[in-house]
C-alpha cells in the first residue's frame, strides 16, 4: 500500500500542485442542516421472531435490531425524497432559489434513465429555479456518500456560484421472505451544504478502498430484491473498514507531521465514531475491528493494564485471516466495550428503530448521535464516519464539530431541529407480522406494474407526506402531499414526474449569492 509520505515525494505530472500550494477555498464546507424521514409503520422483530418460527433472540440479540421501518405501496423513492427535501426546506425556512447543487444518492431505481432527482425539480418550479446541478449517484448504500462528496467538492471548486448545495439519501430496503427480511428498513436524509457549517469536513482526511466483488447486488430489474452472498459481504465490510482505517491513519499521520507532531493516532483521537449499519451488531464487531488495527499497528502496546490487557496473545494475528475468527471477535468487543458505549452506541438509535436505510443508514447514525447529546457535548469534537457500499465501495472521513455551541449558534440550531426524534420514532404506528407480510407481497406484485392505483391507506402516512396517487400505462408516476393539518381539506399540491412535458416553469431569475452561511453470516448482508 502506497504510504501518503511516499507519495507527497512522487514526480508530479504536469498542472499539478504540492498540497502546500493549494489555493484558498471557502472555510469550514460541511453540513449545516440534516432533516430525516422514515416511514409511519413499523412490525416489531420479537413479534417477527415468532411469526417466522426462528428461535427468540435471533433478531433482536443476534442482529441488535428492535424495529423496522416498511412502506406500503403508497411510497416509492420518489416520494421519500420529495418528503424529506420539503421537510428540510421548510423547517429551515430556506427559499428553493437558494440551492445551486442538488445531489442524489439512491440505490432504489424505478427507471434506468430517469433520475430522482429530476423529479425532485418539480418542487423547485414555483422559484423560477432551474439552474441547479447533480444527479443521481448509485453503488449500493455508498451512493448517498458519493454525492456528499460531490457535493462539498462543488462548493469547494471554480463552479460554486455562492448557493447552498443539498444532498438527498433515500432507499427502500426490502428482502425475500427468509433469513434476510429482518435487516430490512426504509428511509431517506437530506442535508443543507455549505460553509461555515457546524459539521464541518477535515481537508485530506479520506481513506478509501474501491475493489470488485460480487457480494450484493440486484441484476433483476423488475424485483426490489438483491442477489446475497452474506458471508463475503461481511468479509468485504470489515476488509474494507481495514484499508481505509490504515490510509485515514497514515494520512492524519502526515498531516501532523508536516506540523511538526509525532504524536501517534489511535481510537481515542475521535469523538464519536459511526458506521454504515445494515444492522446494529455488525457496528459493534466494526469498533471491535478497529481496535484490533490500533493494537496491530502499536509498536508496543501495553498488555498488562489499559484497553488491551490480556491481549498478548493476538499480537501476531494476521487481520486478513480473523474476519471469522470468533476468539478474537469476542476478546476485541470485550476490550473496545467501554470506548462503544461511549463513541458510537448513542449512533445506533435509528438503526435498532428503524432498521439498514441503505444510502441514508449512516446519516441516520450521524442523526442519532446529534439527537442524543446536547450541543456543549459536541462541541469541537471529531466524528469518524465509515461508510460501504457493496460491489464494494467504501470511506473513511471526519468531521470536525464547531466549538461554538451557543444558544442560537448554527450548531445549536441543528441539535434543536432533531432533538425530537425519539418523539418521531414513539409516533409510528405498530403493524402486526402478518400485516408487514402481506404489505411486502403486495409491493412483490405491483411495484413494476404500469396503470396501478396503490391500495395503501394514506391516512397511515405522517402528515405531509408525499405520496403515489397513480402509475400510468406508460409507467408515470404521480403523487400528492398529505395535508400538514388533518383538519384541513384535501392536498391541493399534486405532482407527477412527466410533469416537465406538460408545463415549462419561466426562466430562473439570476440567484443572488448566499452569504456564507446476529444470525450467521449467510443470513445477512453488509449493504
Amino acid at each position: 500500500m502506497l504510504n501518503i509520505k511516499s507519495f507527497l515525494d512522487l514526480p508530479r505530472m504536469p498542472g499539478s500542485a504540492p498540497i502546500s500550494c493549494l489555493g484558498p477555498w471557502p472555510k469550514d464546507v460541511g453540513v449545516i442542516a440534516l432533516e430525516l424521514y422514515f416511514p409511519s409503520q413499523y412490525v416489531d422483530q420479537a413479534e417477527l421472531e415468532q411469526f417466522d418460527g426462528v428461535s427468540a433472540g435471533k433478531y433482536t440479540i443476534g442482529l441488535g435490531q428492535d424495529r423496522m421501518g416498511f412502506c406500503s405501496d403508497r411510497e416509492d423513492i420518489n416520494s421519500l425524497c420529495l418528503t424529506v427535501v420539503q421537510r428540510l426546506m421548510d423547517r429551515n425556512g430556506l427559499s428553493y432559489d437558494s440551492i445551486g447543487r442538488l445531489e442524489v444518492g439512491t440505490e432504489t431505481i424505478i427507471d434506468k434513465s430517469k433520475s430522482v432527482k429530476t423529479v425532485l425539480m418539480q418542487l423547485f418550479e414555483d422559484s423560477g429555479n432551474t439552474d441547479v446541478e447533480g444527479i443521481d449517484t448509485t453503488n449500493a448504500c455508498y451512493g448517498g456518500t458519493a454525492a456528499l462528496f460531490n457535493a462539498v467538492n462543488w462548493v469547494e471548486s471554480s463552479s460554486w456560484d455562492g448557493r447552498y448545495a443539498l444532498v438527498v439519501a433515500g432507499d427502500i430496503a426490502v428482502y425475500a421472505t427468509g433469513s434476510a427480511r429482518p435487516t430490512g428498513g426504509a428511509g431517506a436524509v437530506a442535508m443543507l451544504v455549505g460553509p461555515n457549517a457546524p459539521f464541518a469536513f477535515e481537508r485530506g482526511l479520506r481513506g478509501t478502498h474501491m475493489q470488485h466483488a460480487y457480494d450484493f447486488y440486484k441484476p433483476d430489474m423488475v424485483s426490489e430484491y438483491p442477489v446475497v452472498d452474506g458471508k463475503l459481504s461481511i468479509e468485504c465490510y470489515l476488509s474494507a473498514l481495514d484499508r481505509c482505517y490504515s490510509v485515514y491513519r497514515n494520512k492524519i499521520h502526515a498531516q501532523w507531521q508536516r506540523e511538526g507532531s509525532e504524536k501517534h493516532f489511535s481510537l481515542e483521537d475521535f469523538g464519536f465514531l459511526v458506521f454504515h449499519s445494515p444492522y446494529c451488531k455488525l457496528v459493534q464487531k466494526s469498533l471491535a475491528r478497529l481496535m484490533l488495527n490500533d493494537f496491530l499497528n502499536h509498536p508496543s502496546p501495553n498488555t498488562e493494564t489499559g484497553p488491551f490487557v490480556g491481549l498478548d496473545a493476538f499480537r501476531d494475528v494476521k487481520p486478513e485471516e480473523t474476519y471469522f475468527d470468533r476468539d478474537v471477535e469476542k476478546a476485541f468487543m470485550k476490550a473496545s466495550a467501554e470506548l462503544f458505549e461511549k463513541k458510537t452506541k448513542s449512533s445506533l438509535l435509528i438503526s435498532n428503530q428503524n432498521g439498514n436505510m441503505y444510502t441514508p443508514s449512516v446519516y441516520g447514525c450521524l442523526a442519532s448521535i446529534i439527537a442524543e447529546h446536547t450541543p456543549s457535548e459536541l462541541a469541537g469534537q471529531r466524528v469518524g464516519v465509515f461508510s460501504y457500499g457493496s460491489g464494494f465501495a467504501a470511506t473513511l472521513y471526519s468531521l470536525r464539530i464547531t466549538q461554538d455551541h451557543t444558544p442560537g449558534s448554527s450548531l445549536d440550531k441543528l441539535v434543536s431541529s432533531l432533538s425530537d426524534l425519539r418523539l418521531r420514532l414513539d409516533s409510528r404506528t405498530k403493524v402486526s407480522p402478518a400485516v408487514f407480510s402481506e404489505r411486502m407481497k403486495l409491493r412483490e406484485e405491483t411495484h413494476h406494474l404500469a396503470s396501478y392505483i396503490p391500495q395503501g391507506s394514506v391516512e397511515d402516512l405522517f402528515p405531509g407526506t408525499w405520496y403515489l396517487t397513480r402509475v400510468d400505462d406508460k409507467h408515470r408516476r404521480e403523487y400528492a402531499r398529505r395535508p400538514l393539518d388533518d383538519d384541513l381539506p384535501a392536498e391541493p399540491e399534486h405532482i407527477r414526474s412527466s410533469a416537465a412535458a406538460e408545463h415549462i416553469p419561466s426562466p430562473a431569475k439570476k440567484m443572488p449569492r448566499i452569504p456564507a452561511a446476529m444470525a450467521g453470516p449467510e443470513a445477512t448482508s453488509s449493504n
